[in-house]
């Protein structure tokens, strides 16, 4: 079996998997969300992703202070997060809040493990979908229903050496793939190992973001794949030049960012998250004032980036929902959203949010502005799947030499088989 289907077997068994928990957990989905207002509650259960109990105690601290309401917080690694999730649908114990990766929402709702939050959303003002960026909002849309809130946002940008794309005529960065395709080229002119722009060939959704700046769907709202289509393709062929051209590398460098983005700038150019911002300052001294973030460069059709970030929804078991809903609304209030961003850098899904202080810094300004053009890959639940077999397809095309138009049918074929 090669790579490729490799990869789309095990995520199909996934969902599979998933079809059988969710049949065990699909009672509890339906079940009546509403607690008696006469009940005390004096404990919630938390789950949040990653080292998130230092990070998120202070908000939680405060919650208990203001109701009387303990916090039984647990963090859990983001690597074993789904497995978790997994296991908790299986058993029907989940915990009161949960935050939930923005591209686990389709998964685990069909798996009933997510309780319907429309009703508590409609009747909160500070919840109502127009608070938050809409590409977080279209992540708990599921089916015309809100199955979460949105808590903190990302997206990518453009990351750039201000001091040699000045060499080579753009100061302020590339505006266009035109001006990127220049730029990189230019500056991969250097010497030998040098290169423009870096392709990034383990990020599952960076040719999808291209692909959309060409105008494709990627999946049509009727179901249809449309991964071999005109704007597809051209999408990749434009990624597959800059290795065709040497303007970026063939593979992973194996090099640390002080050296492949500082130094004498051996990838000057190159896409990420805010969370990069703080690496370079810390990882690179001798840059300082040559480097600078911008929007990405417009394609024939716009400059889509690619939302990311994570929502807190209500395990479908809880019985206390109502109590549930108003931490959820403590933890995205903007005071808790600004203590959470001191602690982890993590930038609020919430757009009033954005009117503080912190958020008027220039770089994290980009991002703002970026996250005006950006929307998250497709929710539905064979995602995971679906991505896990781009990334083979994408570097048999721009590493292995396959036909292009040849491989995305192959690929687009097997995603309809998943969608059908």
């Amino acid at each position: 079996m090669n790579k490729k289907l490799s990869l789309l077997f095990k995520g199909s068994a996934t969902l599979a998997t998933l079809s059988i928990l969710g049949a065990c957990a699909g009672d509890t989905a339906d079940t009546d969300t509403d607690t008696d207002s006469d009940a005390s509650v004096d404990e919630l259960s938390v789950w949040i992703m990653g080292d998130g109990n230092e990070q998120a105690q202070e908000i939680f601290d405060t919650y208990t202070e203001e109701t009387g309401i303990d916090i039984n917080l647990q963090s859990i690694p983001w690597a074993s997060a789904h497995d978790r999730l997994l296991t908790a649908v299986a058993s029907g114990d989940g915990p009161d809040v949960v935050q939930m990766g923005s591209s686990f929402m389709a998964e685990f709702t069909d798996a009933g493990a997510l309780a319907d939050l429309t009703e508590h959303i409609e009747a909160s003002d500070s919840l109502q979908a127009e608070n938050f960026y809409e590409g977080n909002i279209n992540t708990t849309l599921i089916d015309d229903a809100y199955y979460g809130v949105p808590w903190y946002t990302e997206t990518r940008a453009l990351y750039y050496r201000t001091d040699l794309l000045e060499e080579v005529g753009y100061p302020d960065g590339p505006n266009t793939w035109d001006e990127l395709s220049d730029a990189a080229m230019q500056l991969s002119e250097r010497g030998d190992d040098m290169y423009g722009f870096d392709i990034n060939f383990q990020e599952q959704t960076f040719g999808f973001m291209f692909a959309r700046q060409n105008g494709s769907e990627i999946i049509t709202e009727d179901g249809q794949a449309v991964i071999n289509e005109p704007e597809f393709v051209e999408a990749i062929d434009y990624l597959k030049g800059f290795v065709d051209n040497g303007s970026s590398p063939s593979q992973d460098l194996g090099l640390e960012l002080s050296q492949t983005f500082g130094g004498e700038g051996v990838v000057p150019m190159f896409i990420s998250g805010p969370w990069t911002m703080s690496n370079i300052q810390n990882e690179t001294t001798d840059i300082e004032g040559k480097w600078s973030v911008r929007t990405l460069p417009e394609g024939p059709e716009n400059n889509m980036s690619n939302t990311g970030g994570a929502n807190l929804s209500v395990w479908s078991s809880s019985e206390n929902v109502e109590e549930a809903v108003n931490l959820i609304e403590h933890m995205t209030s903007t005071e808790s959203l600004l203590t959470y961003y001191e602690n982890t850098s993590s930038l609020p899904a919430r757009t009033a949010t954005w009117e503080e202080e912190p958020f008027q810094d220039e770089l994290i300004e980009v991002f703002g502005e970026q996250l005006e053009s950006s929307e998250h890959m497709p929710v539905i639940k064979e995602w995971d799947a679906i991505s896990q077999g781009y990334l083979s397809t994408f570097e048999s095309i721009l590493i292995g030499g396959a036909d292009t138009q040849e491989a995305l049918d192959s690929y687009n074929a097997e995603v309809q088989s998943m969608l059908d």
